[in-house]
């Protein structure tokens, strides 16, 4: 029988699985700093960490996604509810200077400099650079 080599495969399988589990464990894009710019176009709901969803048709991000919808409330977009989903044709846009700005500074109130590192198993989450 090869049951010597049945368990030689299966801890390798094993070996691999916990490999594969750590390739992800490191830093990713979306905890880095983001340049924003008034000269970029964004899509609805182009998400930015600390300033939140852009809503194209009103040039701005906003704390909930363009056309969410919240029961009591209705349907929110550029920072007002409605009783029904706001249809615009416009789906990307540039921001006024000024959204710019105003996304900017959130986004880097709540992204350290840096980026967070976050460790991998068994390890608490650590700013970098402090």
């Amino acid at each position: 029988m090869d049951m010597k080599r049945s368990t030689s495969i299966r801890l390798w399988f094993t070996g691999t699985l916990a490999g594969a589990s750590l390739v992800g464990c490191g830093s990713n894009s979306d905890e880095e700093r983001t340049q924003l710019s008034a000269g970029q176009t964004y899509t609805n709901n182009h998400y930015v960490r600390g300033a939140g969803y852009y809503h194209a048709p009103y040039g701005a991000w906003f704390a909930r996604p363009y056309n969410s919808f919240t029961p009591g409330q209705g349907y929110f977009h550029g920072g007002q509810w409605s009783s029904a989903p706001n249809v615009a044709s416009l789906q990307a846009s540039q921001p006024a200077p000024e959204a710019v700005r105003q996304a900017q500074q959130l986004h880097n109130k709540a992204t350290p400099a840096g980026g967070i590192r976050r460790g991998g198993f068994g390890t608490s989450s650590r700013f970098s650079g402090s």
